[in-house]
């Protein structure tokens, strides 16, 4: 079945980037424990697997690019972390058309082998390959059925081995990073590649004239250029959560470090100032295609988007789309068997493949999907550039890709500032604070250097005396780490729920210190307003605010008895995303807000 991919990136000798610590690997092993406690729930009939939809159906999701590695480090002892960091290079749960979010990971049943089907572990920006799919069913008698799943969490099940169990085969962006890691690559054969899709910018067309661009020529020096002179801004995902941010992120780490082949730590040191310059224009961060592409149309102080071409050619908004001509980085969606499929499933494989791969398949694939095709001959879509773009190389090695993701988190992108408004009504005593103060402790893992966390429980209003700023320093990041958790223990259960009024309390706060950062709002209730102001004054109150403060999203957490109405509402207006801990973890949910801070 293997059509000949060929491995990007060769050994790299050079030195990573900075050592890699201790905090990945902790928050990499919390996340195997958590995997491994959905698992026992799963098979007790419960739900307590990582935020997000369950659900083993595909969802009709376009196309998104979601990855997740997870990098973040003290100073003291970044070396066990490149053990886990680097989870990341291709797509965490979402999709462009916004239905983004968690795992759909079967509950335990429906991924029983049945001849004829195969099961696959793959992203869910795949979604947009449905009609295709079952067109390949009908010549082939080959039937899909998707599970979609991160691929940090497509990694932990890989290495587990528990992938083995329960699926025959993945589909990510790319398996570069899974080439990396002995204890996946192994498990991991007979790699086909679909389609090819590169990263690229989408930039709006007023701000391509009057930087008197010529799209085809652009490099990644001019955009660097153009950053540098306060002329260029950009939405860009989460290297740690999505392969197009991670891609981004190899792509102008290369072309600004002049490598001419694997990116080693010397290249990425020796781009490391003009990197910090780069990343001042991002303006935008999320953990999805979908919201990143929603949160810039309301965004006119932001000039472009960094996606692949294929989600950028979809979006709303008309975009030029920039292949920098000094080369992208290219995913190349390979149908990749696992080594423990059974002979029928891999020639059931064998016969899907070769039907993608055939002129009538791919000239599908690429007039629907507007990515590129694999086979010779083959005219791409005709929206789609014909000339060629030199290909960047992937990072040698895994402590390359590990310190470069450490550096973009705990270095070069512009720190996050959070307020966490957290219920602590009556409602919440007993096993619901238990859950949010173990939610809380879990999540001091994963705080970036020069974070700023602030704590705002609240009751029938905010109570003022449990308020607490902690800001991560790099020099000494255990000490504020501590405290949060600390603080997070110290939390008790009293009074009504007063939503809106804490959530006005929140802005004015973040109003009275306004900083260049990532700055978001993360509410977590069980229950109905009961208390203070009602939603109509929130919605006045926030259409008041100054432009800048009206950019601040909130990320509420269903939880409990509250209501999805009033969440969903509260995001819709402040252009941030509901995740739902009611069908999964609090943790889980916590987590993967991270993302879009």
């Amino acid at each position: 079945m293997n059509h000949g991919t060929a491995y990007r990136g060769t050994t790299d000798h050079g030195t990573a980037l900075r050592p890699t610590a201790p905090g990945v690997a902790r928050r990499v092993t919390a996340r195997l424990r958590r995997t491994a406690a959905g698992t026992v729930a799963r098979l007790a009939g419960g739900r307590s697997v990582r935020s997000g939809s369950h659900d083993t159906t595909a969802v009709p999701l376009a196309r998104d690019t979601a990855s997740a590695p997870t990098a973040r480090g003290t100073t003291a002892a970044r070396a066990a972390r490149g053990a886990a960091a680097a989870l990341a290079l291709a797509l965490l749960v979402t999709a462009c058309s916004g239905g983004d979010g968690g795992d759909d990971r079967p509950d335990g049943h429906g991924t029983e082998y049945e001849a004829g089907t195969l099961r696959v572990l793959a992203s869910s920006e795949l979604a947009d390959m449905g009609p295709i799919l079952d067109e390949a069913a009908r010549a082939t008698g080959v039937t899909v059925r998707p599970t979609y799943a991160g691929t940090l969490d497509a990694v932990e099940r890989i290495a587990s081995g528990e992938a083995d169990k329960d699926y025959d085969a993945v589909w990510l962006s790319s398996n570069d990073y899974l080439r990396l890691r002995p204890d996946t690559a192994r498990r991991i054969t007979d790699e086909t590649p679909i389609m090819t899709s590169p990263v690229a910018l989408g930039v709006r067309p007023a701000t391509v004239a009057r930087l008197g661009w010529n799209p085809a020529k652009v490099t990644w020096s001019q955009l660097h250029r153009a950053v540098a002179d306060g002329k260029l801004t950009y939405g860009m995902t989460d290297p740690k959560r999505s392969n197009s941010g991670f891609s981004a992120l190899v792509s102008v780490a290369s072309g600004l470090s002049g490598a001419q082949s694997a990116l080693t730590g010397q290249d990425v040191a020796r781009a490391t100032p003009r990197l910090k310059e780069f990343f001042t224009g991002q303006k935008l961060t999320s953990g999805s295609s979908g919201w990143l592409a929603t949160a810039y149309t309301r965004r006119t102080d932001v000039d472009a988007l960094v996606n692949y071409e294929s989600v950028l050619l979809s979006a709303p908004e008309k975009l030029t789309v920039i292949r920098p001509s000094d080369g992208v980085v290219t995913a190349d969606y390979p149908f990749t068997l696992l080594t423990s499929a059974r002979p029928e499933a891999k020639e059931a494989a064998d016969r899907l493949t070769t039907y993608l791969r055939t002129p009538d398949a791919q000239r599908r694939i690429t007039g629907t999907t507007l990515r590129r095709p694999v086979v010779a001959g083959v005219r791409p879509a005709s929206a789609l550039a014909r000339d060629q773009r030199h290909e960047l190389p992937f990072p040698g090695s895994r402590a390359v890709a590990d310190g470069l993701l450490d550096a973009y988190d705990n270095t070069l992108r512009r720190p996050s500032r959070t307020v966490y408004v957290l219920d602590t009504s009556g409602s919440m005593g007993g096993e619901r604070l238990d859950r949010l103060t173990s939610a809380l402790a879990e999540l001091t893992g994963d705080f970036r250097d020069r974070e700023e966390v602030t704590l705002m429980p609240f009751g029938s209003s905010v109570k003022q005396s449990e308020v607490r700023t902690h800001t991560v320093d790099p020099a000494s990041p255990k000490e504020a780490l501590d405290a949060i958790r600390a603080d997070s223990r110290r939390l008790s259960a009293s009074g009504g729920t007063a939503v809106y009024s804490s959530l006005q309390e929140a802005y004015r706060f973040l109003g009275r210190t306004p900083s260049d950062s990532f700055t978001s709002v993360v509410l977590m209730t069980d229950g109905e307003n009961t208390d203070g102001d009602p939603a109509s004054a929130f919605d006045a109150f926030y259409r008041s605010l100054p432009a800048e403060q009206r950019r601040t999203p909130v990320f509420p957490v269903l939880f409990g008895d509250s209501d999805r109405g009033e969440l969903d509402h509260i995001a819709s207006l402040t252009g941030g995303k509901l995740f739902d801990a009611t069908r999964g973890s609090l943790d889980g949910a916590f987590e993967e807000i991270r993302g879009y801070q």
